[in-house]
């Protein structure tokens, strides 16, 4: 069985949906599904992480690498904070190089996933926030991410444009009215599906 590890924040733990829902166990079903022998996903990732509360919980974790496929998911917390897209930039730099660490020194076994827009929600609407603003700093705290993990040479996910079907289909939404539902967990495990088989592929080529 290949492993896979998860990390990130709310929407890599399933924050109001059934563990089952989750977009890594989701992942992990089609994979399987496919025909490909794949862990359950190991997931450290907690409701409300930053990128640096990510990196001190990775520092408290045990790990079992070299994963077959590590997955990393973080920062809307970071924007919802206020925090400065620079130290995001660092702070992801890091995490992602611990990623592919974890990924037996692959980059190609990792995926990253960008970070969702947030005021597309109910919630969002309701916050009062200034909404294109929030989306402009996701959008930045994306790029930032983005020119990271194309150096890095691991792969990109882009589910915002995903995540912001949102504002027009109330399904995509769980009940709190600000994480995502099953069904929008399963748009983004289509669009990181084939990332996934060709990092599964690679690992199978290297055993």
């Amino acid at each position: 069985m290949h492993g896979f590890l998860a990390l990130g924040d709310s929407y890599t733990i399933g924050e109001a949906v059934d563990a089952r829902a989750r977009w890594p166990a989701q992942l992990a079903a089609r994979l399987r599904a496919a025909g490909i022998a794949i862990d359950d996903p190991q997931i450290v990732a907690t409701t409300g992480w930053t990128t640096d509360e990510l990196a001190a919980a990775m520092d408290r974790t045990s790990f079992a690498p070299p994963y077959a496929l590590v997955s990393l998911l973080i920062g809307v917390n970071n924007q919802y904070r206020g925090r400065d897209v620079h130290a995001y930039t660092q702070q992801f730099d890091a995490l992602l190089v611990h990623a592919i660490h974890l990924a037996g020194d692959d980059p190609k076994r990792v995926i990253a996933l960008s970070i969702p827009d947030w005021g597309a929600t109910p919630f969002g609407r309701a916050s009062g926030r200034d909404l294109a603003n929030v989306s402009a700093q996701i959008d930045a705290f994306n790029t930032a991410a983005h020119a990271r993990v194309q150096a890095r040479g691991a792969a990109w996910i882009n589910i915002t444009p995903v995540s912001r079907q949102a504002a027009l289909d109330p399904a995509l939404s769980a009940h709190d009215g600000l994480h995502p539902s099953a069904v929008m967990y399963a748009r983004w495990v289509d669009l990181a599906l084939p990332a996934a088989r060709a990092a599964l592929s690679r690992a199978n080529a290297t055993r």
